[in-house]
C-alpha cells in the first residue's frame, strides 16, 4: 500500500461522486490495524487513502453505499456516527486555531468594539455566535456591507457563544471580528471547511452545543 506522501498529483477522487477536487477541498480516510475507518484531516496517516467531498452529506452517502469497502478493497469497519465525528474533529481544530489568533491579538469581541474595529477596514472577518441574538448580527452586516461596497468579508456562525467564551478566555461573547493576519486567515480557512462540511446536513456541532447549553 501506498504511504501518505507518496499519494501524487493535484487532484484526488471522491470515492462517492467520483469528482476529481483538490484534496483542500476533500477528507482523506485510512485504515487503522483492525480494520477501523479514521479520518486524517491533516493527511499525514500512513497508508492507502480513500478520499470523499468534504461535506456531511457525501460521509454520510459513502457510509450508507459502503463505498470505504470499495475504496480500500477490503471490509472497512465504519465507525458509529462518523460524520458527527468528523465534525468535531473539524470544530475542536477550529477553536484550537481561534485561541492562537486571539493570543496573536487579532480578535477583537464585543459590539461597539467590532462595529469599531469594522471601521478601521482592518477586518478579515465577523465571527458571529450561531446562538445570538438576529438583531445584532443584522447590525454588525449592514455596517460591514455599508465599509465595504465592493466586496465584503466573510460572517460566519460556526460556534456557539460559549465555545467562543472558552476559546477566547471571556465572557458572553457574542461577536468578534479577525484582523488582519497569518493566524486569523489560518481561523477563517478552517471555519469555511467546516461550514462547507455543514452545509446541506441536518445536524451540527454547533446544534449540538447549543443543545447541551439550553
Amino acid at each position: 500500500m501506498p504511504d501518505a506522501a507518496q499519494e501524487c498529483g493535484p487532484l484526488r477522487t471522491c470515492v462517492v461522486t467520483r469528482e476529481e477536487r483538490a484534496p483542500d477541498e476533500m477528507i482523506r480516510f485510512v485504515l487503522a490495524p483492525d480494520g477501523v475507518v479514521m479520518p486524517d484531516l491533516r493527511r499525514r496517516l500512513p497508508g492507502r487513502g480513500v478520499w470523499t467531498t468534504a461535506k456531511a452529506t457525501i460521509v454520510a452517502e459513502a457510509v450508507r453505499r459502503r463505498a470505504f469497502d470499495r475504496g480500500f478493497k477490503a471490509a472497512a469497519k465504519v465507525p458509529a456516527g462518523l460524520v458527527d465525528v468528523i465534525d468535531r474533529l473539524m470544530e475542536t481544530d477550529c477553536l484550537q486555531a481561534l485561541s492562537l489568533a486571539n493570543k496573536a491579538g487579532l480578535v477583537v469581541t464585543g459590539f461597539a468594539k467590532v462595529e469599531a474595529q469594522i471601521g478601521t477596514s482592518d477586518v478579515l472577518a465577523l465571527l458571529h455566535a450561531a446562538d445570538g441574538g438576529a438583531d445584532g448580527k443584522r447590525k454588525l452586516g449592514q455596517t460591514l456591507r455599508r465599509c465595504f461596497s465592493a466586496s465584503a468579508p466573510e460572517e460566519l456562525e460556526v460556534f456557539s457563544s460559549r465555545q467562543m467564551d472558552l476559546a477566547l478566555g471571556r465572557a458572553n461573547v457574542i461577536h468578534a471580528a479577525l484582523r488582519k493576519g497569518p493566524a486569523s486567515a489560518a481561523l477563517l480557512e478552517k471555519c469555511m471547511r467546516l461550514q462547507a462540511f455543514r452545509a446541506g446536513a441536518t445536524t451540527s456541532g454547533t446544534g449540538r452545543e447549543a443543545a447541551r447549553t439550553e
